[in-house]
């Protein structure tokens, strides 16, 4: 398991390949949510999110391999092609067709290949497997690994540090190594600090797979939080116990309601983030989240959305 011992070191092992990203007022959902939000502003992180993060720990603990693979809905396929060159390594990120265009540009443009297989990330890991059982290639999967998840939990320590008074911190939910580190390191300083999840309505596995009592495959489906797709593997090994285990509470939107973050956030704050990385504030415009018993912290994890469809969806509303 994961312990926040691990989160320290992997602070100490990352301070030089990430940046600390600021914390930001939110005035306008402060007055809706009937006290103080604010922004973790990850998505002005290198790489466009919070994936470096963990791509980065768990990287730098490589021995000797000859590449790197995962299976990734494009953040983190985005964040271990950066990791890589820094060790100049190769890298083979494998995704399915769902994954936009502009996220795999980007993963080109590190000198990764990115390797289109399937319809779900599910079909994709089968190739990364394959890489790694053929070819030699370490498997850096994107969230179901401690040291991906003792990555990731440097947020909850980078937000105490500077609002330690925070009551609660709401993380966008999809495997669960987000939520699950930046639970884990919040709760070691504040164990009665409330951790919410916030996904899409539709086809959110981890969602599905606490319903379910155990994890269970979700039919994937296009939606604005594309970053937030993806299955949990049904050999789950960490974060869905983790989630089960540190979640407070567990909150769905429907596609409008994340259109209506991502339009907030651009039009009242200046941040220009992907439908992932919305879902804090569009939970607050809908009535669904409050600023209850003190602070309430918004991680904004990423900005790679294509930019065409951010136009259109500052077109669609009003």
């Amino acid at each position: 398991m994961v312990t926040p011992d691990d989160i320290r070191a992997a602070a100490q092992r990352i301070e030089s390949i990430i940046r600390p990203t600021p914390l930001r007022p939110a005035p306008a959902l402060s007055a809706i949510a009937g006290g103080e939000v604010w922004l973790k502003c990850e998505h002005l992180q290198e790489t466009g999110s919070f994936k470096l993060r963990g791509a980065a720990n768990a990287s730098a603990r490589l021995g000797d391999v000859a590449g790197v693979t995962t299976a990734s809905t494009g953040n983190h396929g985005r964040a271990l092609a950066y990791a890589a060159r820094q060790l100049k390594l190769p890298a083979v990120i494998c995704v399915s067709r769902l994954v936009p265009q502009n996220k795999l540009d980007a993963i080109a443009a590190l000198g990764a290949e990115a390797r289109i297989m399937g319809a779900s990330q599910d079909e994709a890991f089968q190739e990364a497997r394959r890489l790694k059982r053929d070819e030699g290639f370490a498997l850096i999967p994107p969230f179901d690994h401690p040291d991906v998840i003792a990555g990731q939990g440097t947020l909850g320590f980078e937000i105490l540090d500077e609002i330690p008074d925070a009551a609660s911190i709401a993380v966008p939910l999809s495997g669960g190594g987000l939520l699950s580190g930046v639970a884990l390191a919040a709760k070691s300083r504040r164990p009665d600090l409330r951790i919410i999840g916030i996904s899409m309505e539709r086809g959110a596995a981890m969602a599905a797979s606490l319903a379910a009592g155990h994890p269970v495959e979700v039919e994937e489906l296009p939606t604005l939080a594309d970053s937030l797709g993806g299955g949990i593997g049904l050999k789950n090994r960490l974060t869905f116990q983790m989630t089960r285990d540190l979640m407070d509470d567990l909150i769905l939107l429907n596609e409008e309601e994340i259109a209506r973050g991502i339009r907030h956030l651009f039009r009242e704050n200046g941040e220009y983030v992907e439908g992932g990385a919305a879902v804090g504030a569009g939970a607050v415009l809908a009535g669904k989240l409050r600023a209850e018993n003190g602070p309430l912290v918004l991680v904004l994890s990423g900005q790679n959305i294509d930019a065409a469809q951010h136009a259109d969806i500052l077109r669609s509303g009003s």
